[in-house]
């Protein structure tokens, strides 16, 4: 379970540090940062699957995501009795990504790059990457360390040289992690292309989920959901079949669910609502009872992840259905670590009441992000690699 992030220098997160549960709810006004940490958290992604370099430039290149304020912020300028303004610089400027566990941690970071006759100028450079043991940086706890196109494992004593002509545009997980030579590297890379992002399922007129579609075994549902009605019959046939029905009850009692197969290949969601005398198709659901039933199907998969990030999951669904969601995300929390960004008060406080929820509510402050009442020594303790 990821106990710490930290991001540097990222849109309005110039520096932030947060402490991490099982359960994590992210909240706070609009244009507080929210989006910004969950793009942040999806970098992370990006990096293991070869594509931070064109997941910034989606978003306009290094200098676009780059922090736009002053390198610090006085308290003066805080408080107003000083304009916003800068100075000379004291640091290269970076970009820096960073999460630590109890075992081991990661950072990395990005910067702009070296004048050169490319025409890919606008292309950032990766400066650092490391892999460290323990849940914060220390130079005797590094066990990984790439600088430049060097990259360094020290599986005992001394340090080994596993390359030394690295791109400076790709991850050291594209070039070096390997099982043998740099099993800790490849450890790390595979760990986090098992996180799972869920951000905006498709519930319009023409959404995959509402068409039957050609079934598999299915115990990961696509990020746009697909492949809803493949996933909830693996969930029956091999997954919590209860946990689903009790599910299905929660949100709407009396109904039943089921899965229509059309010629033996073609899956379609049906739901028997009680009051109505035939089953609706998934193409006769409104888009809120949709979305519910695509909630379910990630949150019962029979292949828990190690993280699942929600990026508003209350959208498109009526309040009274917010309750019975909390619970299918408390419930999923027990068996993977959960982070839910959302603007939704009845949701934020029904999932705060559950003893193991983190919530963290940010604010925006003379342009940068903060949390709301966390005191510098209330941080997690981090340090980035210098």
């Amino acid at each position: 379970m990821l106990k710490t992030l930290a991001i540097a220098n990222y849109r309005s997160l110039l520096d932030l540090t947060l402490p991490l549960g099982q359960l994590n709810v992210i909240t706070g006004p609009n244009g507080s940062g929210k989006s910004n940490l969950y793009r942040a958290l999806r970098l992370f992604d990006e990096t293991a699957r070869e594509g931070v370099v064109s997941a910034l430039a989606r978003e306009g290149g290094l200098q676009s995501t780059l922090w736009a304020g002053p390198e610090t912020i006085a308290r003066s300028m805080r408080t107003g009795e000083q304009p916003i303004q800068g100075g000379p610089r004291k640091h290269a400027v970076r970009m820096r990504l960073g999460f630590a566990s109890e075992q081991f941690g990661y950072a990395i970071s990005l910067g702009l790059p070296q004048p050169s006759c490319s025409q890919f100028g606008l292309d950032p450079e990766i400066k650092r990457e490391c892999i460290w043991g323990g849940p914060y940086y220390r130079p005797a706890a590094l066990l990984v360390d790439r600088k430049g196109p060097m990259v360094r494992v020290r599986p005992g004593r001394e340090w080994e040289v596993v390359a030394d002509s690295v791109n400076n545009f790709d991850s050291m997980f594209t070039q070096v992690a390997d099982p043998k030579s740099a099993a800790l590297v490849w450890q790390m890379r595979e760990t986090i292309r098992g996180w799972r992002f869920y951000d905006g399922f498709r519930t319009d007129h023409d959404s995959p989920a509402r068409l039957p579609q050609l079934g598999t075994r299915t115990p990961v549902l696509h990020h746009d959901g697909r492949d809803l009605a493949a996933a909830l019959q693996t969930i029956r046939e091999i997954g919590d079949e209860a946990g689903l029905d009790a599910a299905i009850a929660d949100a709407f009692p009396g109904a039943k669910l089921d899965i229509a197969v059309h010629g033996d290949t073609r899956f379609e969601v049906l739901l028997q609502q009680h009051g109505l005398l035939r089953t609706l198709t998934a193409a006769e659901l409104s888009d809120g009872t949709l979305r519910y039933l695509l909630w379910v199907a990630a949150m019962l998969t029979p292949r828990p992840p190690s993280l699942m990030v929600l990026n508003e999951p209350e959208t498109s669904l009526h309040p009274d259905l917010l309750p019975a969601l909390a619970r299918l995300i408390i419930g999923a929390s027990e068996r993977t670590q959960i982070w839910v960004v959302s603007h939704s008060v009845p949701l934020v406080d029904e999932l705060r009441r559950h003893p193991s929820c983190t919530s963290i509510e940010l604010k925006k402050e003379v342009g940068e992000t903060r949390v709301v009442g966390m005191k510098l020594l209330e941080q997690p303790a981090w340090a980035w690699p210098d």
